[in-house]
């Protein structure tokens, strides 16, 4: 299976775009970096989680470090697109590991606001301190030479950013490659309406916009991909092309009640709501994860 592409700078302005490919969550992890500088920012990187045994682990997290390493890179961002129901975000470890700053888009106090009543929370902040850095739509970063912004993609949750740097945007759970068509809008927080807003305005980017996904699903068996252009998903997507809003939403809608929720998802927002910080040990020496009884109510069964 292939789990690494790089996709180099096209000219003068635009990035190499390393991706990396985590098979247990389908999840594709990423180093965005400047030819020029050799600076860098790390995108939606995983912490390994095996629910069965309870064990976590850095392996791919530290795949990445290597990578960072053998390139000679320095790290000037962690940054996630949104907090993860499906993966927990390495965002803290990498932190630790390189000194560099944590950002997530500003609108996650949505979420952590909504799940803080979902854990009963009572005292935990849910004001985005768990991060170094908050973005808001429009905020530009640098990475070396390479100019960044951000766009607020609302939809799959109340807090999903995208990240355009140079001429890739990094779109994450919005639009998947075109055989597999865009992300679900079920989430507590999600809206099918705001969905298809964020993704015409990611739509709306120029043609030969590089788009990186945050997952891939393999349709068919196929190899794992990530890439695809803006051209590439008008032209394509099973979901997107010739189709107006209305149908989008009812398209959407409909798939979703069908979908069971992802087996990690009250994991994961206890995690990712912290920054991809652990629970605190107990007295014991231990870390506990909380797992809400019939909290996400309707949810469809497998």
């Amino acid at each position: 299976m292939n789990t690494f592409q790089l996709s180099p700078a096209r000219q003068t302005g635009t990035p190499d775009v390393a991706g990396f490919f985590e098979p247990r969550t389908f999840s594709v992890q990423y180093v965005v970096s400047d030819p020029d500088t050799k600076q860098c920012v790390i995108i939606d990187p995983v912490l390994d989680y095996d629910e069965k045994s309870g064990a976590t682990a850095t392996h791919h997290a530290d795949e990445l470090l290597s990578y960072i390493r053998e390139q000679g890179f320095e790290v000037q961002w962690i940054l996630d697109t949104h907090p993860h129901a499906d993966h927990f975000s390495a965002a803290q470890y990498l932190k630790e590991q390189t000194g560099a700053p944590t950002a997530i888009g500003g609108y996650v106090t949505g979420v952590q606001e909504l799940w803080k009543g979902i854990y009963n929370w009572p005292e935990f902040p849910a004001d985005g301190s768990q991060w170094d850095h908050l973005f808001r739509a429009g905020d530009e970063l640098r990475i070396g030479n390479l100019q960044g912004r951000v766009m607020f993609s609302p939809g799959h949750t109340l807090a999903s950013v995208t990240y355009v740097i140079g001429d890739a945007a990094f779109v994450h759970d919005t639009i998947f490659q075109p055989d597999f068509g865009t992300a679900r809008a079920d989430f507590p927080g999600g809206s099918a309406h705001q969905l298809w807003d964020s993704i015409q305005e990611i739509l709306a980017l120029p043609d030969d916009t590089r788009l990186f996904t945050g997952h891939d699903y393999m349709p068919g068996g196929r190899e794992p991909q990530w890439e695809s252009t803006v051209a590439e998903q008008k032209r394509a997507n099973k979901h997107l092309a010739n189709i107006t809003e209305e149908q989008y939403v009812d398209l959407r809608n409909k798939r979703d009640s069908e979908l069971p929720m992802p087996k990690l998802i009250l994991h994961a927002l206890q995690v990712n709501t912290r920054g991809g910080r652990l629970p605190e040990p107990e007295a014991n020496g231990k870390r506990y994860l909380k797992i809400p009884l019939d909290a996400l109510e309707g949810a469809a069964w497998e």
